[in-house]
């Protein structure tokens, strides 16, 4: 047991190292890139990546996870998975290249269409990398998948940085993403020893599409309404506006994707293994609540507090209309781990039947509230989209009740602690964050009392509650300090 907690801890340790390095170098590249271009400029590169991401879904979601969750996966299913993502992403390249010229036409911008067509060679890419991820998740080779993430982005940051200062805009993001995805796909073919075989099974092909087609449905849903509001704004408003409003969604998008992607990662396979023991999926599955809200929640709470000197500081003041959707869209991030724990009970368990079920049902709901909002503001669409996660959170809190016996309640109260504390570190950084100070400082005074009154909050509580976790992290930063 001891030898297995060790391998998940480092796990969930290489995965988010892996996350952070990756979306961190991006993140400071979309940076440097917003500092050089205007806003409606920027806002060209996000209605491309809203048809990238949609059509990513096919070949990244869905297959991978079918081997991760069975248990006996050999080198024949790994093939077989591999060949049927290959030609479908062929299919899906085909199609944008296609479809580019309509796309750049409806929203009269002719300069989307090659670098959309360019951009689509990332999902053949993507059609090896998934399984070669799905390889590294089945046997928590995460120490693998940091490396060959390191070299990627580190080239990929110095050809979209150099691009950018050569004054190549859109074409300086194009070219970082394209680099970056095959670099980690040549680089995890020579440290993963899976590498696909002329080997296909129609049986093998037909019993894992059988279980992915339906994660891959409840995925392709969950994109395309999460890219949805981006369409919408790029078209009824204008792309300046959705620049605005996924630079402000990027902040807490970028530390809660890197969390929720490592999370996934190392628990959805620890979750399968537990099968039918439905006390210590609970288990694990509380620890896993309170330990990504323990991290996460004070992040959100910092972002919220100090957006106003956040924004200008990092990326000038003409991206100060950003401030709002900053401070609106951490209110929907904030809940994603809860939602995505719970998700993982569902997928581990093989009820992929229901994720699909419940996945419909909340983007019915997601889609009324933008009807509803879609014609009154932007603003109006971000706040949409935080009663929407509200929701969410609860659905995909109650299947758990009878799956494993946690309850909505009993939910709630595990994470009532962390939201107090939360709310009460918030409060403190707002309080200071009214002082007259050069934005780096205020930053700096604002990020030293929340973190400080949380961290002093989150001990007492650890100490109280969970004495044996206390325990484990003061003997790791103990062991840190010795070296």
């Amino acid at each position: 047991m001891a030898s297995n907690t060790r391998k998940i801890v480092g796990g969930l340790g290489w995965s988010f190292g892996e996350r952070i390095l990756a979306q961190g170098v991006s993140f400071l590249v979309s940076i440097i890139l917003a500092r050089i271009l205007a806003p409606d400029e920027f806002g060209v590169i996000s209605l491309i990546l809203v048809f990238i991401n949609i059509a990513n879904v096919f070949v990244a979601n869905g297959f991978g996870e079918s081997l991760i969750q069975k248990k006996d996966a050999d080198k024949t299913d790994f093939s077989t998975v591999f060949w049927c993502g290959f030609a479908l992403s062929i299919i899906l390249v085909l199609i944008i290249w296609v479809l580019a010229p309509f796309i750049s036409a409806f929203y009269n911008k002719p300069e989307l269409t090659m670098p959309m067509r360019i951009l689509s060679l990332k999902l053949i890419l993507a059609s090896l990398n998934s399984i070669q991820q799905a390889y590294i998740s089945k046997h928590l080779l995460f120490r693998k998948m940091f490396f060959a993430t390191l070299i990627g982005t580190i080239i990929s940051a110095f050809v979209g940085i150099g691009m950018a200062y050569e004054g190549l805009g859109v074409w300086a993001l194009v070219a970082q993403y394209l680099t970056n995805s095959a670099i980690d796909t040549i680089a995890l073919a020579f440290l993963v020893k899976w590498h696909p075989e002329m080997i296909f099974s129609s049986i093998a092909a037909k019993k894992l599409i059988g279980y992915s087609w339906k994660i891959t449905g409840a995925a392709l849903i969950n994109e395309l309404y999460t890219q949805i509001r981006s369409l919408i704004i790029g078209k009824v408003y204008s792309t300046a506006d959705l620049a605005y409003y996924n630079k402000g969604n990027t902040f807490p998008q970028v530390i809660m994707t890197n969390i929720n992607t490592a999370v996934n990662k190392v628990f959805f396979p620890v979750m399968s293994n537990y099968g039918n023991d439905r006390e210590g999926l609970k288990q694990f599955t509380r620890k896993s609540l309170k330990g990504t809200a323990l991290v996460t929640f004070p992040i959100i709470a910092f972002l919220i507090a100090s957006a106003d000197k956040v924004i200008p500081f990092l990326l000038t003041e003409k991206w100060s209309f950003s401030i709002p959707y900053l401070r609106i869209l951490c209110l929907y991030w904030i809940v994603q781990p809860i939602q995505t724990t719970n998700w993982q009970v569902l997928k581990a368990s093989g009820r992929s039947d229901l994720c699909l079920i419940l996945e419909i049902l909340k983007k019915t709901i997601g889609i009324i509230l933008v009807a509803c909002t879609m014609f009154i503001s932007v603003r109006a669409l971000a706040w949409s989209s935080v009663v929407f996660a509200g929701i969410s959170m609860i659905i995909n809190m109650i299947p758990n009740n009878t799956i494993i016996d946690y309850s909505v309640f009993e939910q709630f109260k595990d994470l009532f602690p962390i939201i107090l504390m939360t709310v009460i570190a918030t409060l403190c950084a707002w309080s200071v964050s009214f002082v007259p100070l050069y934005y780096l400082f205020s930053i700096m005074i604002e990020l030293v009392v929340c973190f400080g009154m949380y961290m002093f909050m989150t001990y007492f509580y650890l100490k109280s509650q969970e004495p044996e976790l206390l325990s484990t992290v003061v003997s790791k930063i103990k062991g840190l300090t010795k070296r």
